[in-house]
C-alpha cells in the first residue's frame, strides 16, 4: 500500500522592471519573495524578470500553468511604463481589494509614497495573484499582509476552510 503525498503548492514570482531585465541593475525583490515562499513550502523556480512592456504576456504565461499563487513585484507606480495593475486586472475573475488596502496602510507607516502604489490583488481561476511594489520595503509589507491569511485563502479557493468558525 502506498500513501500518496500531497503535491507541493506552487508559486511564480514575476519581477517587472525594464532596467533589471536589461541588466542595468540586479533585482533585489524577487529573491526575497522566493525565499519567503520556500519557507512556506511552495515550489517555485527562479524569479522571472521582464520589462514593463512585457508584463501582460508574462502574466498570461504564468497563469497558463495554474499555479496556486503568482506574486509580482514592480510596475505598480505612476511611471509612464508602469502597467502591472492594468495587465493583472484584465486577467482577474475576482478582486480582493482588502489585501492592497492593508498593504498601503502598512506602508504608510514608513513612507507616504506607499499611497502611490496602484497594485491589485485577486483570483484568476484558482490562482491568487497579488501585485507588490518594486521596493524591498513594499515587498516585505505585502508578504506580511499575506502571511497570516494565505493558507486560509488558498483553502477557500479549493472549497475548504471554516471561515474562522470554532466548534
Amino acid at each position: 500500500m502506498t500513501t500518496e503525498q500531497p503535491s507541493p503548492r506552487s508559486a511564480i514570482v514575476l519581477v517587472v522592471s525594464t532596467r533589471a531585465s536589461a541588466g542595468v541593475y540586479a533585482d533585489e525583490t524577487g529573491p526575497i519573495i522566493r525565499a519567503w515562499l520556500a519557507e512556506r513550502g511552495f515550489a517555485t523556480g527562479d524569479p522571472v524578470v521582464v520589462a514593463d512592456a512585457s508584463v501582460a504576456d508574462a502574466l498570461t504565461a504564468a497563469l497558463d500553468g495554474a499555479p496556486d499563487l503568482v506574486l509580482t513585484t514592480g510596475g505598480t507606480g505612476l511611471s509612464p511604463d508602469d502597467r502591472t495593475p492594468e495587465a493583472t486586472a484584465a486577467l482577474l475573475d475576482r478582486e480582493i481589494p482588502g489585501l492592497m488596502e492593508e498593504l498601503r496602510r502598512r506602508g504608510l507607516a514608513a513612507t507616504p509614497m506607499a499611497l502611490l502604489t496602484r497594485g491589485v490583488a485577486g483570483v484568476a481561476g484558482r490562482t491568487v495573484v497579488m501585485n507588490l511594489p518594486g521596493s524591498r520595503g513594499g515587498v516585505r509589507d505585502g508578504l506580511a499582509v499575506l502571511d497570516p491569511i494565505l493558507d486560509h485563502l488558498l483553502a477557500q479557493l479549493r472549497g475548504a476552510g471554516d471561515h474562522g468558525r470554532t466548534p
